[in-house]
């Protein structure tokens, strides 16, 4: 049997961080995920999907990413379902993710018209990478070795073929 999901999209709201009685952290959160079409009104549409994250990777999400943010997430459906106050059965179907990748820099929000691509950090509960993949960095951006004219010099040694 296969169960996975790949999302990326933007947050629909801040993500809310709980924690269980035994001290688990949880964060919920949806991301709103353009469908890949245009309606019959030329409008492209979307879906908002719910998602949960436990543990250390939810303390980070709920750190660093906020309505707006652009998040890639890696996991699987799951449904569930509770009676509620008044006896009714509800079902919940949400996406578990096993890994959050947060997909631009924390400014961007502020700074709309910069296009950043690439994982800020990849906080996977199998991975137990909980650092930034960018190596050392100050700001996120300041070591960029194709930032002067889309060059670098590299020598016929360093070359793995």
């Amino acid at each position: 049997m296969l169960n996975r999901v790949v999302l990326v999209g933007r947050l629909t709201r801040d993500p809310e961080l709980r924690f269980t009685p035994n001290g688990v952290a949880v964060a919920n959160f949806t991301l709103a995920v353009n469908r890949p079409f245009s309606n019959q009104q030329g409008e492209r549409e979307a879906d908002f999907i719910n998602c949960v994250v436990w543990r250390k990777p939810a303390e980070n999400v709920a750190n660093f990413l906020k309505k707006g943010s652009l998040a890639g997430v890696d996991g699987r459906v799951q449904t569930r379902s509770y009676d509620n106050n008044e006896g009714k059965r509800v079902f919940i179907t949400e996406v578990v993710a096993e890994s959050v990748q947060f997909l631009e820099p924390r400014n961007s929000q502020n700074n709309q018209n910069q296009n950043f691509g690439g994982s800020q950090g990849n906080y996977g509960s199998g991975s137990g990478n909980t650092g930034s993949s960018g190596g050392n960095r100050s700001n996120g951006y300041d070591n960029d070795p194709f930032s002067n004219d889309g060059s670098i010099d590299i020598s016929d040694d360093d070359l793995p073929f």
